[in-house]
């Protein structure tokens, strides 16, 4: 398969089988994710395979106040990722990542490194969701050991998709890419 039909293959899935996840594919998508890029080649992320059914449910609880979109909107419950057989947890140490011009680099470093992973999954006929918020990190921190210091990025069920979606429209090239100097595009 060429990169990028697995790019085109990758979707957000929000509905998962309960069938289990081979060792052999769980490693596979790891294994991408270890291989990532990161500053100073200093891999500042620690992943946490969660499989047991309560802490699934319990790392996707909130407090009672549900976190809000950009819109003000309050974000949805995420109970759906907790029906997949793995909940993969993307953690990160600052401290082992670049801080240059106020840009905490520990942020695109697991981004990299997650997207790695999502995207080996997708190749593995798995599905994933980022889900970079709706959860509450100290709940996540306290339920599986996290350290204070360190920062819980992001989460992704892992599982065999019960339904593939169509994709969502992406911006054409020409409104998003501008030559040798800034273009308003809108």
């Amino acid at each position: 398969m060429k990169f990028v039909d697995i790019v085109l293959k990758r979707r957000s899935i929000r509905k998962y089988k309960p069938d289990p996840v081979p060792e052999e594919k769980l490693h596979y998508v790891l294994e991408a994710a270890r291989l990532a890029p990161s500053w100073g080649n200093r891999q500042c992320w620690t992943y946490i395979v969660v499989t047991d059914e309560a802490l699934r449910k319990k790392i996707i609880e909130r407090t009672s106040r549900p976190p809000l979109h950009a819109n003000g909107r309050p974000m949805r419950p995420r109970d759906w990722a907790a029906q997949a057989p793995i909940i993969i947890v993307g953690c990160a140490d600052p401290t082992k990542s670049g801080n240059k011009e106020e840009k905490q680099y520990y942020l695109l470093d697991m981004g990299i490194s997650m997207e790695h992973l999502m995207l080996a999954a997708a190749e593995q006929g798995l599905g994933t969701c980022w889900i970079g918020g709706g959860f509450d990190e100290t709940i996540v921190k306290e339920a599986l050991g996290v350290p204070e210091e360190i920062r819980v990025v992001a989460l992704t069920p892992l599982g065999y998709p019960a339904e593939v979606t169509e994709p969502r429209p992406r911006k054409p090239l020409d409104k998003m890419i501008s030559r040798n100097h800034w273009e308003s595009l809108d």
